[in-house]
């Protein structure tokens, strides 16, 4: 199996989201015989003359629609080249907190667009949100490119309307491809109505897309969730810390500093299930050892010496507001951040988005649903943290409600 790459998919209503996930299993032969059979049936019940791929994901829609199962719909499949997790998320603007959720660990943001319509509103809210949580990758599908008679200007009138609206987001790789999710046209391979197209088919960008060099390779970050000493047995004198590496490159023999005890050692070996490995990158699971006998304990980070995270309780972010009751000055949440939680304040928002217009509103006094703003949050105890743009793991937090402890919010630290 190649490396696993992680889809954000976005659109609005009736755009042919469901049918394009549909076509991508169907057509990569992820589907089991008996979920083809119901489909075919149930298209042949409602009298189709077609069969309806969109069924595969709209049972989950139906159902989540009426505020059953789930916010954020998985889909899992693969091809020789690579493995794909699909994450499927409705295009309703009360649902801007289940894209954040989608999106926070995407490498890849999939926008769909009706060629008729051409870019909407929720078009550039998804761009918008995507540019926000830096996922890296973006694809444009222009859609039902059969009811524009695959006309090439149509095409481009769209391509060019978004990649001037998106260099105003920072997105920095954004493909666009002329689809038709219902007759299979440039989704798994080439197709002869659009012989003016240059590109290649959807399926076969998401197998070729680079995706190594995404991770921070650089700032070697690894946050500690779990001290390993077995009590008994033959490695009753083991003393490890496992996690999984946020940052960087660890290799035995290299200097590090613990934080925020600002204790130095150094790697004395990095193991895994496996054994001990040469080194360990992102996003590898791990247990390192160190050469001296430190305090160590769940919550603390392992950097490089000369490269630190930052340290500090008074952090600016951007919060995506996730809750009911609305944030206001003054409010007591707490505060998940890697393996760390800590307790904390809300001091001040500085203003809202307007996630359409990207207008910064200063006047308001509270985030409400769905609302998106900057906040400076004051935590108890310091938290060694990185500006998001850097570290997408060390420079997220999850907001919880302490009362409830349930999740309220998702923020991004600037």
């Amino acid at each position: 199996m190649g490396e696993l790459l992680r889809v954000a998919t976005a659109g609005s209503v009736d755009d042919g989201k469901s049918t394009l996930i549909g076509r991508l299993l169907f057509d990569t032969k992820s589907l089991f015989a008996d979920q083809l059979a119901a489909v075919e049936r149930t298209s042949r019940e409602r009298g189709d003359a077609y069969v309806d791929l969109a069924l595969l994901t709209d049972g989950l829609r139906a159902e989540r629609e009426q505020g059953i199962t789930i916010d954020v719909a998985y889909r899992y499949f693969a091809t020789p080249k690579r493995s794909f997790i699909l994450a499927d998320t409705p295009g309703h603007v009360q649902y801007t907190r289940n894209m954040v959720t989608g999106a926070s660990t995407a490498d890849l943001a999939l926008l769909l667009v009706d060629a008729r319509k051409g870019l909407l509103q929720q078009t550039r809210r998804h761009a918008f949100l995507a540019s926000l949580l830096r996922v890296p990758h973006l694809v444009l599908c222009v859609n039902k490119m059969d009811l524009v008679g695959f006309d090439e200007d149509v095409f481009e009138k769209i391509k060019n309307e978004f990649r001037g609206f998106a260099t105003k987001l920072e997105i920095v790789d954004v493909a666009t491809i002329p689809v038709s999710a219902l007759g299979g046209d440039n989704i798994v391979s080439r197709s002869p109505s659009t012989p003016w197209y240059e590109g290649t088919s959807l399926l076969h960008h998401l197998e070729e897309l680079h995706i190594a060099s995404d991770r921070n390779l650089i700032d070697v970050r690894f946050p500690v969730q779990w001290v390993v000493r077995p009590r008994s047995g033959e490695l009753h004198d083991y003393r490890g810390y496992a996690g999984q590496v946020a940052g960087g490159v660890l290799k035995p023999g290299d200097d590090v500093i613990v934080l925020p005890s600002g204790l130095t050692s150094r790697i004395a070996a990095v193991d895994t299930f496996d054994g001990p490995v040469a080194e360990a990158f992102p996003p590898m699971s791990v247990t390192i050892r160190l050469e001296d006998d430190l305090d160590v304990s769940r919550g603390d980070m392992i950097a490089r010496p000369a490269n630190q995270p930052m340290v500090g309780q008074d952090i600016d972010m951007m919060v995506c507001w996730m809750a009911d009751a609305p944030l206001s000055a003054k409010a007591r949440l707490g505060i998940k951040h890697t393996t760390r939680s800590v307790r904390g304040v809300l001091k001040k928002i500085a203003y809202r988005v307007d996630v359409d217009t990207l207008h910064r509103d200063e006047t308001v006094s509270e985030l409400r649903l769905n609302d998106i703003g900057r906040v400076t949050v004051r935590t108890m105890t310091p938290l060694c943290f990185d500006p998001y743009r850097r570290n997408r793991t060390t420079g997220s937090v999850i907001l919880i409600d302490e009362a409830t402890g349930s999740t309220v919010g998702a923020g991004m630290i600037l």
